[in-house]
């Protein structure tokens, strides 16, 4: 053999060292096969010996695989209907090369643009998505609200499609004026009972003008594990509290009640500065403790009856 074609000794030796494996492998069956027919021979006795004392391989079962999971959820084209709305309000057919009518354009290619003339109605001031509602499959209506500069509002409606993996949204048709939400009836609210001024208002008052106005440190007037931090940067100089109300009538006693006794209480205020007074309103729970309020939450909102605590 020409030295070109001679195998390397690596390559020699794998060929024998896999032979000589397998020739192992089939002496050992032979030997366990031998065994067990030795035992049976034995007795019963001595095969559950030799069972009991045989060398069992067992294979790991392959590592279980993570199985994709795929949560369907229709996502909300709110914002792009709000999106579409205002630049489609701000767009001319006499100028479609502006920056409004591209967007527009490329959000609706099927949908026109309007033609307003010069001393039609108001600049369009803002635009607010308020209202999304799904159809079938990935089809929505949105209503959307247009402020302009005079103060009007005028509502449209806008046809969006959403693709299935709520991830591309299209406007499938030219939005319609439709006659704007009807105005629902306040409920009665849940805060009935009057406090009257006294330790619990006055508590409220020095923690909302801390938190607001900076005027002390907020933590002072905080329950013992309930962490808030003041608004920053301050927005106000001075809070002044206009009324106070609650749920519960423990809020009206003269005294402070036992310790962990609480009340959840409406305050009304008005918070000046430089711009201005303004009025805001908040919904806390205070706790008693060692004859004095600590606020144990700050809320946002308000609660009607009914509402969940």
């Amino acid at each position: 053999m020409s030295p070109g074609k001679q195998a390397s000794p690596g390559e020699a030796a794998a060929p024998v060292a896999a032979g000589a494996r397998l020739e192992a492998m089939r002496r050992r069956a032979r030997l366990s096969r031998v065994a067990v027919w030795t035992v049976i021979s034995a007795g019963p006795i001595a095969l559950a010996v030799a069972v009991a004392s045989t060398p069992t391989t067992v294979a790991a079962a392959p590592a279980a695989q993570p199985t994709a999971v795929r949560t369907a959820f229709a996502a909300d084209p709110g914002g792009y209907a709000q999106l579409f709305v205002g630049a489609w309000l701000r767009s001319s057919a006499d100028d479609p090369t502006t920056a409004q009518a591209r967007l527009a354009q490329s959000m609706a290619p099927d949908v026109e643009l309007p033609d307003p003339a010069a001393d039609a109605q108001s600049a369009t001031a803002s635009v607010t998505a308020v209202r999304s509602a799904q159809r079938t499959g990935g089809a929505w209506s949105v209503t959307v609200a247009a402020q302009y500069a005079n103060g009007s509002v005028r509502y449209y409606t806008v046809p969006v499609t959403v693709d299935a993996s709520s991830s591309s949204f299209a406007v499938t048709g030219a939005p319609g004026v439709v006659a704007g939400p009807a105005q629902a009836e306040v409920p009665k609210s849940a805060y009935g009972v009057t406090v009257p001024d006294g330790g619990l208002s006055s508590a409220v008052g020095e923690f909302l003008a801390a938190y607001l106005t900076s005027a002390g440190e907020v933590d002072r007037y905080l329950a013992p594990g309930v962490n808030l931090t003041a608004v920053s940067p301050t927005p106000y100089t001075g809070v002044i509290v206009q009324q106070v109300s609650a749920i519960e009538e423990t809020a009206t006693a003269d005294q402070v009640p036992a310790d962990g006794t609480k009340v959840r209480v409406l305050a009304s205020v008005e918070a000046r500065n430089a711009a201005g007074r303004w009025p805001l309103a908040y919904e806390l729970t205070l706790k008693a403790r060692s004859g004095r309020w600590d606020v144990a939450a700050l809320k946002s909102g308000t609660t009607q009856d009914g509402g969940a605590r």
